[in-house]
């Protein structure tokens, strides 16, 4: 961790509010990207924002500095998001999903830019039936772009748990895609 990175905890620690808005804005897209890709459901996305950065701000005396930040912020979003796939039940893809689902999977151009709401249909479709895990694992190993080190440290997962997971997640997601006339049985 960058000293000034220490430094801006520390005066957060202390209970300095701007420090802590600066913390927010640092890490705020990173948690509502993961959230959203995790839930597939952009209010849900937002309250697992809010949420994060309540139990940051709640513990961050318990941040070992030795760790870094973002690490910590991560596994406190992902967490949440566990909880809440756990806790509701998730909702399948409806038909609208699937149809933002093939204009964006036969969209060639390079530079397209999916928005929320076609992240939101897109995985909705792709993940539907992945457990917690293996959508944990999948979003932040192939949609974060996370190495297994840094996934090891957010998940509490070991490297055999999360290369079964991530395998699991990615048949499940390659046998969608064949049953949607995407890719060869």
């Amino acid at each position: 961790m960058q000293q000034t990175d220490i430094e801006l905890i520390n005066r957060c620690k202390a209970g300095d509010k701007t420090a802590f808005r600066i913390v927010v804005q640092n890490c705020q897209g990173m948690v509502y990207s993961l959230s959203l890709k995790m839930l597939a459901d952009v209010e849900e996305a937002k309250d697992v924002v809010q949420d994060t950065f309540i139990k940051v701000w709640q513990n961050l005396d318990s941040y070992d500095e030795h760790y870094a930040f973002n690490t910590w912020v991560y596994t406190i979003a992902s967490r949440l998001c566990l909880d809440r796939l756990r806790r509701v039940r998730p909702i399948g893809p409806v038909d609208a999903d699937e149809r933002v689902f093939e204009t964006v999977a036969d969209d060639t151009d390079p530079e397209r830019q999916l928005e929320s709401s076609e992240w939101v249909s897109v995985i909705k479709v792709l993940a539907d039936e992945l457990s917690g895990k293996q959508r944990l694992v999948f979003t932040l190993s192939q949609m974060e772009g996370l190495e297994t080190a840094r996934i090891i440290e957010i998940t509490g997962l070991d490297a055999d748990q999360i290369k079964s997971n991530l395998y699991a997640a990615k048949k499940n997601i390659r046998e969608r895609l064949i049953k949607m006339g995407y890719g060869k049985d």
